[in-house]
C-alpha cells in the first residue's frame, strides 16, 4: 500500500523552495507518494475548506508535512481541521513553537516518518460563534491558537462587556481581547502578558489588551466554560481574527462566543522531551544556577571537555595521538 504525504510550504521564501525540493526527494526515496499544496487558503471567517481538502487528497495522506514557521503551520491546520490527519512541522521560521523538527533535521524526520517512529498529540481548538446585529443566523468559525477582537481604527478604542458561562463579569474600554487555547498561550496571549499554559492543560484563556479598567486581568477557565464578548453600542468598530488569518468585521452590538471545539488538530511528534525543555529552547531561557539533572549533565560535559583537553596536552608532549573523550561516568 502506497503511503502518501502532502507538503505545505511558504512558496515565497527561497529557503522554503530549497527545503521543498529536498523534502520531496527524501520522501520519494523513502517510498512515499508526495502531494504538493500551493493554493491560497481561506482568509474569511468560518471554515470553507471542504472542497479543497477533497481536491488535495488530505484524507488519503498519512501526514501533512509543513515547511515553514508557526504561521505556515496555522495555514496548514485549515487543511487538516476535522480530518484527523496529523501535521508534522519542519521549522524554517524564527521560533517555530508548533514545529517538531528544525531545517537541518529534515532527512532524519523523513526517516522517522518512514519507520512510523512518531506519536500523535491532539491539541484542542476554539469554536467561535458570531452574532451580528440585524442578523438571525450565527456565523461559526474556529481557531487553534486564538480568536482576537481588536479595534478597527487606530484612534478609537473599543468598549466591551465580558461574560463567562452566561453570567456578566466586567466591562471596559480596551484595544482588544485575546481568547486562546493552551496552545495559543505562547502566541498572541503571551505577548499581551497572559500566562504560559502547558499544552496538556485543557483550558481557555482570556487576555485583555491595554484595558482601561482596575479589574482586567487574564482569566483561565476550564474546557466546559464559554467566554462571551459584546461590543457595546458606544464602542468603535472592531475586527475578529482567528489565528491571525480568518477575519470578520464587528460593528457595535456584535456578540462573540468562544467555547471548546469538537475537532482537535493533531500534531505528529518526534520528540518525547517535556514542554519545559521546549520553552527553554525556543525562548533561549537562562537555566544557570539550576541544581537538578540539567546542572549534573552540564557538569559532566565540563569534566569531559577538561579531561579531553588535558589528555590532548599530554599526548602532544609525548608525541602521541589525540585520545578519545572519556565516559563522564568514569571520571
Amino acid at each position: 500500500m502506497t503511503r502518501r504525504v502532502l507538503i505545505v510550504t511558504h512558496g515565497g521564501r527561497p529557503e522554503a523552495v530549497v527545503a521543498l525540493h529536498e523534502a520531496v526527494k527524501e520522501l520519494q526515496d523513502a517510498g512515499f507518494e508526495v502531494g504538493l499544496h500551493d493554493d491560497d487558503l481561506a482568509e474569511t471567517f468560518g471554515d470553507h475548506m471542504a472542497q479543497l481538502r477533497t481536491r488535495e487528497g488530505v484524507a488519503e495522506s498519512e501526514v501533512v508535512m509543513v515547511l515553514g514557521g508557526d504561521g505556515t503551520i496555522l495555514r496548514a491546520a485549515e487543511l487538516t481541521h476535522g480530518t484527523g490527519v496529523p501535521l508534522l512541522g519542519v521549522n524554517l521560521g524564527h521560533v517555530g513553537f508548533l514545529a517538531e523538527a528544525e531545517r537541518e533535521g529534515l532527512p532524519a524526520a523523513v526517516q522517522r516518518l518512514a519507520a512510523r517512529d512518531y506519536v500523535v498529540e491532539e491539541r484542542g481548538v476554539l469554536e467561535v460563534r458570531v452574532t451580528l446585529p440585524g442578523e438571525d443566523e450565527t456565523r461559526v468559525g474556529w481557531a487553534l491558537n486564538e480568536a482576537t477582537v481588536e479595534k478597527a481604527s487606530r484612534e478609537r478604542m473599543i468598549e466591551v462587556a465580558i461574560g463567562v458561562d452566561g453570567r456578566p463579569l466586567s466591562s471596559f474600554g480596551c484595544d482588544g481581547v485575546v481568547m486562546s487555547t493552551a496552545t495559543g498561550s505562547t502566541a498572541h496571549a503571551f505577548s499581551a502578558g497572559g500566562p504560559v499554559v502547558w499544552p496538556d492543560v485543557d483550558a481557555m484563556l482570556l487576555v485583555p489588551l491595554a484595558a482601561h479598567a482596575l479589574f482586567a486581568r487574564p482569566l483561565v477557565v476550564g474546557p466546559t466554560s464559554t467566554f462571551a464578548l459584546e461590543l457595546l453600542q458606544r464602542s468603535g468598530p472592531a475586527v475578529l481574527t482567528c489565528d491571525g488569518r480568518r477575519r470578520i468585521d464587528l460593528p457595535a452590538g456584535a456578540r462573540v462566543e468562544v467555547s471548546r471545539g469538537d475537532s482537535p488538530i493533531r500534531l505528529a511528534r518526534l520528540s518525547t522531551a517535556p514542554f519545559t525543555d521546549r520553552l527553554v529552547s525556543k525562548f533561549s531561557l537562562p537555566v544557570v544556577g539550576w541544581r537538578g539533572r540539567v546542572a549534573e549533565d552540564a557538569a559532566d560535559a565540563v569534566r569531559v571537555a577538561r579531561k579531553a583537553a588535558a589528555d590532548a596536552v599530554d599526548a602532544a608532549r609525548l608525541g602521541g595521538s589525540r585520545p578519545t573523550a572519556p565516559d563522564p561516568k568514569e571520571d
